[in-house]
């Protein structure tokens, strides 16, 4: 078995504790998820576990990992960019006399076998195959554990389903990180909560040895009991303390106005006085020992501005001579898309077919038009932000005060820090670059939403917050989505993108 000991893991620059006192224990067959805001070290712990060489370069730690005799298999974020430009055949790293094992992987991952011997490169790949690649190295070192971070980024529906199947079906541990709610519902069997709470002064790890599902249940019904003994306590000791302060009043009135010629009554009050006094030290002391309300980092308490469009009125009339690589290579046949003004669309299809072309185009169309004001979501936010402004300059562009106040208010309700708004963005997580587009969504009065993977980057637990929140928008949504979960709720209207054009689902 794989197991870990108290270990907390501490950022060596800062000395902040990433990680504080992690035990937990993974056995041959067990499917483990790690959950937690980005930033909380869930990678982090993953490279321990491999090889605490991983992470020697930024951060330190206590306790003990015990790896056993197993033979540990690890599936990074990413390929490094060294990895992604090499040839398919030398990234797999086998002679001619052993290349068979990587094709019957192959055939069993659902790929082409004679695709493990190309010499084109890694990044070519679509993003299903580049995952599907880069686990077919890690498979043929035969490992018996499994440790996966984000292997459901940048993948389609189907291949979300093929990894489903895989890590279920794999004979070993599985310890695994994701954003996607639906593989993780389908998969695990246990969970690892990693959060950061106080302001994100304390580290604080939970393990549930039940299914993903049965343990947000359980978390809710745990903070609502909670929410509700912490609010009856809070309210008693008010009631006491109120009554404290009534009494004290009086005595206190009563010794300012006593007159020098009662001692007699002086000294009884002095001594009521001390009675008061005793009595409100205890107070203070029973304040303290209250139930706190409950303490969690992920909660977003925003909500998009009401907004109202014609639920008739044509929106857009796409018609389209069919999708193009920038090389001119065709992707779709010609096709046309036709959207109302308050209709909520989703659109799917596998990598590479253009979504984040047709999405683009749609945002070309409708940006310059007076009678709308459209905000575009990219998948990544390198074109809507500056690393080196701050989430509050972001917000708040004028400078003026009212709008800086306004923007750390939002700010606050995503449980960003005061140290968070004001420092670079490069420096957020993509989780918080995330909700920082959508704080961006909330301020500015949008009528029309163009959302290419909206939930890519938001943790499982922030997932069903952002669906409500889109699915309660009064304007146009056009979304680009994998998430299975995002697509039942939010696509009134589910259209799918494929080398015949576009079609409803």
């Amino acid at each position: 078995m794989l197991q870990l000991n108290d270990v907390s893991i501490f950022v060596t620059a800062t000395g902040r504790t990433l990680v504080g006192g992690l035990s937990f224990t993974l056995n041959p067959g067990d499917r483990t998820v790690l959950i937690g805001e980005e930033g909380n070290g869930k990678s982090t712990v993953l490279k321990l576990i491999y090889d605490p060489a991983l992470i020697a370069d930024h951060a330190e730690y206590t306790g003990s990992v015990s790896r056993g005799k197993h033979r540990l298999g690890y599936l990074s974020q990413e390929a490094s960019p060294e990895e992604s430009a090499m040839g398919i055949s030398d990234f797999l790293g086998l002679g001619p006399d052993e290349l068979w094992r990587a094709e019957l992987l192959a055939a069993q991952c659902g790929l082409d076998p004679a695709l493990t011997g190309e010499r084109r490169t890694l990044s070519s790949l679509s993003g299903g195959e580049r995952v599907k690649m880069r686990l077919i190295k890690v498979l043929l070192g035969e490992p018996d554990m499994l440790l996966l971070d984000e292997p459901t980024n940048d993948i389609d529906i189907e291949t979300l389903e093929w990894l489903e199947e895989f890590i279920n079906s794999f004979e070993g541990g599985v310890l695994f990180v994701s954003h996607d709610e639906t593989l993780i519902e389908n998969t695990a069997k246990a969970v690892i909560h990693l959060e950061h709470i106080h302001h994100k002064k304390v580290a604080r790890c939970t393990y549930a040895a039940v299914p993903y599902r049965e343990y947000i249940e359980n978390r809710e019904r745990a903070f609502a009991h909670q929410a509700q003994v912490s609010a009856f306590e809070h309210e008693e000791q008010r009631k006491k303390e109120e009554r404290w302060r009534e009494i004290y009043e009086k005595v206190d009135s009563a010794q300012r106005n006593l007159s020098r010629r009662d001692p007699s009554t002086g000294r009884l009050l002095k001594k009521k006085m001390h009675s008061v006094q005793a009595q409100g030290r205890r107070l203070e002391k029973e304040r303290e020992e209250l139930t706190e309300a409950p303490m969690s980092e992920w909660q977003i308490d925003i909500e998009l501005p009401p907004v109202s469009l014609p639920a008739r009125k044509e929106l857009i009339r796409l018609d389209s001579p069919g999708l193009f690589t920038p090389d001119g290579t065709r992707l779709t046949a010609p096709f046309t898309l036709n959207v109302n003004a308050a209709e909520h669309i989703v659109i799917t299809g596998r990598n590479g077919v253009g979504k984040t072309t047709l999405l683009r185009q749609i945002n070309e169309e409708l940006s310059p038009r007076r009678d709308l004001n459209v905000f575009y979501m990219p998948q990544n936010y390198f074109d809507l932000l500056d690393d080196f402004e701050t989430p509050e300059d972001f917000l708040a562009p004028s400078g003026g005060k009212d709008a800086k106040t306004r923007a750390r208010t939002y700010l606050g309700s995503v449980r960003f820090t005061k140290d968070e708004a004001e420092s670079p963005i490069r420096r957020l997580s993509g989780g918080q670059k995330a909700k920082l587009m959508f704080v961006k969504m909330a301020l500015e009065g949008y009528n029309v939403l163009l959302l290419d993977e909206p939930t890519r980057n938001f943790s499982p637990l922030s997932t069903p917050v952002i669906r409500r929140i889109i699915k309660s928008f009064g304007g146009c949504v056009i979304a680009v989505s994998h998430d299975r979960k995002f697509i039942s709720d939010i696509g009134e209207r589910k259209l799918v993108l494929s080398e015949d054009g576009l079609a409803e689902s």
